[in-house]
């Protein structure tokens, strides 16, 4: 070992107690707004069903008809990768996936709609209903790994009706064995912060009323409305509606066309790759960075039915856009037919085959420090495992192989993946 260098210093310690001292408050501040990301699986897409036709089989039966879907225009790896491009070494993969999830899990996250999609004329009796067969479903097994239902908004015209279906659901979600753990509750069209408090204060009585955990119920806020990104005074009024959660806040949903329309977008160029969409979502994406709070992309209209011809068409629009939100890491979207399943899924596990053992082998050779052709940093270790992780949840990637290329069981994986003051140096076990 050589020689020791001298080390001098020039300042008192009392210099950094008091620097310490002066940013307190700050310090109390990001770890109040700025908690990380909670490292629980987000589901790759939502699916919403209107609260009078949602049945007790609709999972199985939007997985029996994604099955159909494929049986009848791609029955086989190759006509499936033929129509979205996919390498001929992924695609066997990807297509045997694909089934398997349809057969074992078809939908990740469901919403029983009583907003725009809802038809029914007894909103109470199909709210209560709701909450009967998704307590059912989360006891025999069937239910998808989230479930819940998007309410009416809290604008003056719908508000008492929003409230009394929150009220009516929930009450019987107790009723009928009490709260899931993946209840999941959506508030569609915010415009002002008030309007989240609005909602928070709702919970906050209906936890009390049952003498439920203070924080129990948290809530999805939907962005479709112009003001809901930019405020009358010309600030971000989403990161505002996030404060105004109170840490209720689990995610920011952005709605294609309510949103496109509220702008004045014609019908026939509201996607969710126009450039307004893009604009939304990028002012959404950083105003959740680091709160906790999660972004899901929109969906698709156009519905791959009808002629082979025209599915594959809906197939390689949707597919596209959904590889497109991936690569902008938008991790989650919005499905509104069951032909839209296989190409979400597709997608998704194209997406995680393709980066898998590059991002494997560059985390390993990070926790290795057995350096390698990139120089990665804490926070790029954190986005790999995050990378692995979400690929194992979806069904993407398979533990044992993760474990294979990275040498990290889960528990590892989880602690390179820990909130931004988490400890990002944990070794592989």
């Amino acid at each position: 070992m050589g020689q020791q260098e001298k080390v001098s210093t020039s300042l008192a310690g009392a210099v950094s107690e008091g620097i310490s001292a002066s940013l307190a408050s700050v310090d109390a501040e990001l770890d109040r707004r700025y908690p990380g990301d909670p490292g629980t699986r987000q589901p790759v897409h939502t699916v919403y069903v209107p609260g009078n036709v949602f049945e007790a089989g609709t999972i199985r039966s939007w997985g029996d008809q994604a099955l159909a879907a494929l049986d009848e225009h791609a029955p086989d790896a190759a006509s499936f990768a033929a129509v979205l491009g996919l390498a001929d070494d992924l695609a066997e993969d990807v297509y045997g996936r694909v089934r398997a999830k349809l057969e074992r899990e078809p939908i990740e996250d469901l919403r029983v709609d009583f907003e725009d999609g809802y038809a029914g004329q007894d909103e109470d009796q199909d709210a209560a209903r709701a909450a009967r067969l998704i307590s059912e479903a989360y006891r025999d097994g069937t239910a998808a790994p989230y479930m819940g239902i998007r309410m009416k908004c809290m604008e003056s015209a719908v508000r008492d009706r929003g409230i009394r279906t929150t009220d009516v659901f929930l009450t019987g979600l107790l009723e009928n064995g009490g709260l899931p753990d993946g209840l999941v509750l959506t508030l569609p069209k915010v415009t002002y912060p008030e309007q989240v408090s609005a909602f928070v204060r709702l919970l906050e009585a209906f936890e009390k009323a049952h003498g439920l955990d203070a924080g129990r119920l948290g809530f999805e806020i939907q962005i479709e409305t112009s003001q809901s990104i930019l405020a009358a005074d010309g600030t971000a009024a989403v990161a505002r509606m996030i404060g105004a959660a109170e840490g209720r806040a689990t995610g920011l949903h952005y709605g294609t066309f309510d949103y496109s329309a509220c702008l004045g977008v014609s019908a026939a160029y509201q996607a969710s790759d126009h450039p307004a969409a893009d604009h939304a979502k990028a002012i959404m994406q950083v105003a959740a960075a680091g709160t906790g709070v999660r972004v899901s992309d929109g969906s698709t209209n156009v519905l791959p039915v009808g002629s082979t011809e025209h599915v594959h068409e809906a197939w390689r629009l949707h597919y596209g856009l959904t590889r497109r939100a991936l690569a902008r890491a938008y991790y989650q979207g919005w499905d509104m037919h069951p032909g839209h399943i296989p190409t979400r899924y597709a997608a998704v596990f194209a997406f995680y085959r393709e980066g898998f053992e590059a991002a494997a082998k560059r985390l390993s050779a990070y926790a290795n420090h057995a350096g390698g052709d990139v120089m990665d940093e804490p926070a790029t270790a954190k986005a790999l495992s995050s990378y692995l992780l979400r690929g194992i949840d979806c069904g993407a990637l398979d533990t044992a192989e993760v474990d294979a290329l990275t040498g990290m069981n889960r528990a590892a994986l989880d602690r390179f993946a820990a909130p931004r003051r988490g400890d990002l140096t944990a070794s592989a076990e």
